[in-house]
């Protein structure tokens, strides 16, 4: 009985800690600006400056959203959990929280609604923004949007587990920004969220295959791009399929790295 009691008070403990989570987050005014408006800021940059078309019905600005989307993924979900839990753990938050009742599983569910809830308004900040200064199509076809919904939920989690079992590899909480930031910095250059992914360097393309950024990447250029584009990938079609086996391993590797190697504090 007492385990059928505890799953229901883990979820309900995550949940009233998610709410916490983006109370806190929304009054770190320099934060929210970052994670939200700096993508946003991005597309204007370079929106503004290349305004190339890529191929018929595919200008610059509709690639290079499909690439912030997925980029967001990561910078809400990995890089911001990779730099904040080591500033917790440092600032002795996570030891206190050791000390209540929560179960790690309710901490690591709250942060996943933070993540999910950020995500969610930066894709909609950079929706309306590229629609309304850039002239951003947003797909008709109803499949699109059901790969859409799998990539955001999917590639959300993915980045949130590894974000958190990433967050024991900085040393403290003030050198996490310098050790995380340019890992996705180079995931974002290697790719393509800033340049046609078959433009770079073939190495490049391969390191970047090994990692999660690529694939989420590629899934959102098959949302946002007509199917003809495909033609423009490495392997000449979106292989979505694969995008989900590798985005769905990469979850699994997250989790079990996060339940294996989370700290509390940092002894």
């Amino acid at each position: 009985m007492s385990q059928n009691k505890s799953l229901p008070t883990t979820i309900a403990l995550g949940v009233a800690r998610g709410g916490l989570e983006i109370r806190q987050f929304m009054r770190q005014r320099e934060s929210v600006v970052f994670t939200l408006a700096f993508p946003i800021i991005l597309l204007a940059i370079f929106g503004s400056v290349f305004k190339t078309t890529l191929a018929e019905g595919v200008t610059f600005s509709q690639y290079f959203v499909a690439g912030m989307i997925a980029s967001g993924l990561v910078n809400t979900g990995f890089q911001q959990l990779a730099i904040t839990i080591p500033m917790e753990r440092e600032f002795g938050s996570l030891k206190r929280l050791r000390g209540t009742p929560m179960h790690v599983a309710s901490y690591f569910i709250g942060k996943s609604i933070l993540v999910f809830v950020s995500m969610a308004i930066q894709v909609l900040l950079l929706l309306a923004g590229g629609m309304i200064f850039f002239g951003v199509q947003l797909p008709t076809d109803p499949y699109k949007w059901l790969t859409f919904t799998w990539l955001i939920v999917l590639g959300s989690a993915a980045s949130t587990a590894l974000g958190i079992a990433f967050s024991t590899v900085p040393k403290s909480g003030r050198g996490a920004s310098a050790v995380v930031s340019p890992v996705v910095i180079v995931l974002q250059f290697f790719s393509g969220v800033f340049f046609v992914f078959t433009d770079l360097p073939g190495w490049m393309q391969q390191v970047a295959a090994i990692f999660p950024l690529k694939w989420m990447t590629q899934g959102m250029r098959s949302v946002f791009l007509p199917d003809s584009f495909a033609l423009r990938e490495v392997a000449g079609t979106w292989e979505t399929e694969r995008t989900f086996l590798i985005l769905m391993a990469w979850l699994i590797a997250g989790i079990f790295l996060s339940i294996r190697t989370f700290k509390w504090s940092r002894d």
